[in-house]
């Protein structure tokens, strides 16, 4: 006899109560769950399901409920490069913020870190123990997971180039390890990762002088807050084009310093929106399309995002 295959599941709270029994007691489910203050850019509507497992395990129970009953989902990490509408994000919102997704690990000249490490942490910990080429990492925010699925890069570096293995889980719940050199990775992206869950990866350092180390790591740090706003922003905005970078561009176009709403293009660099406290979602797409537009009528040129957009209007 063939087995029926499980009923989607449509009411929010049927599905919140039957994930809630299938997840272990070390596992966080939590119903209309504000997500503002789980982003850079400080905006946007809640989860209304919020998931974090506690492990791997419980990683895959979640993905797999989701699969068996059609209930979309959606990957939060430390929310830099996310813009969410103000309506929230329908289904269910898992963030791997446990313990057991944070890790670093030295071994030898490697880190084997969680995509829910802090490339901060990755960089000084790279530091104390006298590794070199990760100090790139310092100046961008996030975790790891996050710059991973983007092959984020500052300070012409990629994320990619450090790396020796990638680990990650498919939407099936089945974990997979495979070497970085058999990984597509593209400008701002890792196309794998659409369509799969980072879980970590080893990361390849090189012994070097403390001082050379710490020298970059300044370098990094200063660069990243002399040329970027301390004020709540996503990062930059727009994909650089093939002719100019976004920010050149804006700042070409006179667009400093316009505003809609609580919504702002930094004065410090042009390809940032910034947040003065009172934004809303709708303010900064609007603010986008602002800029979008003036690019197209004045220099012929189609801005697209690199900021990811996701969510219900409000």
């Amino acid at each position: 006899m063939t087995a029926l295959a499980p009923e989607p599941i449509t009411r929010p709270a049927d599905v919140a109560a039957e994930l809630a029994a299938l997840l272990a007691p070390g596992s966080a489910l939590r119903r209309n769950e504000p997500l503002a203050r789980r982003t850079t850019l400080r905006v946007g509507g809640p989860a209304e399901i919020y998931v974090e497992p506690a492990d791997e395990s419980e990683l895959a129970k979640a993905l797999r409920f989701c699969r068996d009953h059609d209930v979309p989902f959606f990957l939060l990490g430390r929310g830099s490069n996310l813009l969410i509408r103000d309506g929230g994000i329908r289904g269910v919102v898992i963030h791997l913020g446990a313990p057991a997704f944070s890790r670093i690990a030295v071994e030898g000249e490697q880190f084997r870190c969680g995509a829910g490490a802090k490339l901060k942490d990755i960089a000084l910990t790279a530091k104390r123990h006298g590794l070199g080429g990760l100090e790139f990492l310092e100046g961008i925010p996030g975790n790891l997971g996050g710059a991973l699925r983007m092959n984020a890069g500052a300070m012409n570096a990629w994320t990619f180039e450090g790396v020796a293995s990638l680990r990650f889980m498919d939407y099936n719940g089945v974990a997979h390890d495979r070497a970085a050199r058999e990984v597509e990775t593209t400008y701002r992206s890792c196309p794998l990762l659409k369509s799969a869950v980072a879980l970590g990866a080893v990361l390849k350092g090189r012994p070097a002088p403390r001082e050379q180390i710490e020298a970059k790591l300044a370098e990094c740090q200063q660069k990243r807050w002399t040329s970027q706003p301390k004020e709540p922003s996503a990062g930059c905005i727009f994909k650089n084009t093939k002719t100019v970078p976004a920010g050149r561009l804006v700042d070409e176009l006179g667009l400093k310093g316009t505003r809609v709403g609580g919504a702002v293009v930094s004065d410090v660099h042009g390809n940032f929106i910034i947040n003065d406290g009172t934004a809303t979602a709708r303010d900064v797409l609007a603010l986008i399309e602002v800029i979008r537009t003036a690019a197209r009528a004045e220099r012929g040129i189609e801005l697209d995002t690199e900021v990811e957009i996701v969510g219900e209007e409000e």
